[in-house]
């Protein structure tokens, strides 16, 4: 008999969740940045709160659980590489970088995930699905306008060279998560994720120098929404959805990110919308998509 193959409606609602909640993290971050708060002391700050109200919302339940040997790998991939290699890059590309532009190329996992999913995870990934890849990347491309850039701007070229590194740290949290599966759930996992990339990034914080800058009414605001919102439910979503989906559909998806974060920055910090917002976003959704509709089976 010949059916449909379907991903697994719960994921694909957390991928959406973790979209619309990561993106509008950063309009804000990049505002209050803006208020003179210095970056990398915003990402420090941003991973201790949220591993504080983790570990309080957990304790209240009864769900705290100590890491065992098994969850190490995840335990590491996430907290340094999905958290505090991707905060401080982005934190520290989002001072050249407009935020809806952070929010695009910080996405672009598909980049590196494309190749490293068949040579490290030897998943089969169908002429469809790298067809979505294509969509998804030419979209970003579109969306960032490399064309339209003042590349001799001091600090831009800086600023997305941060971006790239951000991407593929992202990515390669997302490949440790698949080929690792962790004995403990994901939700008891990130208080000790964030723990871990808060002891990471304080210290960066402070060897960086030039102390945390000015923390005005408005960035303890963002650190509020981002620290207890967006950040750890966002994280969690990401970290299911990239647990229970193929690396490639979970790195498409992602790329809506981007869009609704250029979208959300319009919105909130009056950045400039234009034709290529819609047609990378076409592009985008396009890609998601042909990578997400049920493949046929016998």
């Amino acid at each position: 008999m010949s059916g449909q193959r379907g991903l697994p409606p719960l994921a694909m609602g957390q991928l959406a969740a973790s979209v619309v909640l990561l993106a509008s993290a950063w309009p804000i971050t990049k505002q209050a940045i803006g208020f003179g708060v210095a970056p990398l002391w915003f990402a420090a700050g941003r991973a201790g709160f949220s591993a504080a109200v983790l570990f309080l919302a957990l304790g209240l339940a009864g769900w705290v659980r100590v890491p065992g040997r098994r969850d190490v790998p995840v335990l590491l991939g996430v907290g340094l590489l999905q958290l505090a290699a991707f905060f401080a890059f982005a934190h520290a590309a989002v001072a050249y970088v407009p935020a809806g532009r952070t929010a695009i190329l910080s996405n672009v996992t598909t980049i590196f995930i494309a190749p490293l999913s068949y040579l490290v995870l030897r998943e089969k990934v169908s002429a469809r699905r790298w067809l979505a890849a294509g969509f998804g990347v030419g979209g970003a491309v579109v969306l960032m306008g490399p064309w339209a850039i003042d590349w001799a701007r001091p600090g831009v070229l800086l600023g997305h060279v941060f971006l790239l590194g951000a991407a593929a740290g992202f990515s390669g949290s997302m490949l440790v998560m698949r080929r690792f599966p962790p004995g403990i759930s994901m939700l008891q996992l990130l208080p000790w994720c964030f723990l871990l990339a808060a002891g990471v990034l304080l210290p960066l914080a402070v060897l960086h120098g030039g102390g945390p800058g000015v923390w005005t009414a408005g960035a303890w605001q963002a650190m509020g929404y981002i620290g207890l919102l967006a950040g750890p439910m966002g994280t969690w979503c990401v970290m299911e959805a990239a647990r229970k989906l193929p690396a490639m559909v979970a790195s498409v998806g992602f790329l809506m990110t981007p869009a609704a974060g250029l979208l959300i920055s319009t919105l909130w910090l009056g950045e400039p919308l234009g034709a290529d917002l819609l047609l990378g976003s076409a592009l985008i959704l396009g890609g998601v998509l042909c990578a997400a509709w049920p493949e046929r089976r016998r």
